[in-house]
């Protein structure tokens, strides 16, 4: 399954498809691919099934289920999400659970967005090679002997490794530079 957001959106409110056969499949296919690219830090499979799930309760009762319904989402790893961990690419966050969403993720979700997991970053998003993360370096998946690039990595993955995240929810400091994946 490769979609748009917009024909994601279109197969479910046609029934082609469940968000939650949409976000298993997507769940699948990340964890599969992470031990090459150490792309992801942390999984949420039973957030995006609970989330997944929503949406097809949603739709089976006629209401509108968001713009970004049933959509595979990935988070960067600065970001924080309650009850998962968030760690900012940092040994010294190792363990820290937030208790709260970031305005950002509560957004997506209330959008219908299906959040499948936390991705890995520079050490607190200080970097512009994604090479200098605590838990190791990301690797670009079209080309793994290259690096993806800072904040670039989360485009890279929605884009032209994991096909099935739509969405990954980025930040950008003025230092960063977009390289040169190909």
């Amino acid at each position: 399954m490769n979609h748009t957001i917009d024909s994601i959106r279109t197969d479910l409110l046609a029934k082609k498809v469940s968000a939650e056969e949409i976000a298993r499949e997507a769940l699948k296919f990340a964890e599969a691919e992470n031990p090459k690219t150490n792309a992801y830090l942390t999984f949420a499979p039973e957030r995006a099934l609970v989330a997944a799930q929503s949406v097809d309760r949603k739709i089976a009762a006629g209401e509108d289920p968001g713009p970004l319904a049933g959509v595979p989402i990935a988070i960067k790893d600065v970001i924080v999400t309650r009850g998962l961990r968030t760690t900012c690419g940092s040994r010294m966050l190792e363990n820290y659970i937030p208790p709260y969403d970031a305005t950002a993720v509560i957004r997506i979700e209330q959008a219908g967005g299906v959040l499948l997991g936390k991705t890995n970053c520079d050490e607190f998003a200080m970097g512009s090679s994604n090479e200098n993360s605590a838990f190791g370096p990301v690797r670009n998946p079209v080309a793994l002997d290259r690096v993806p690039g800072g904040d670039f990595v989360n485009r890279v993955i929605g884009q032209l490794g994991d096909r099935r995240v739509r969405v990954a929810r980025c930040t950008q400091h003025r230092e960063h530079v977009d390289r040169d994946i190909a």
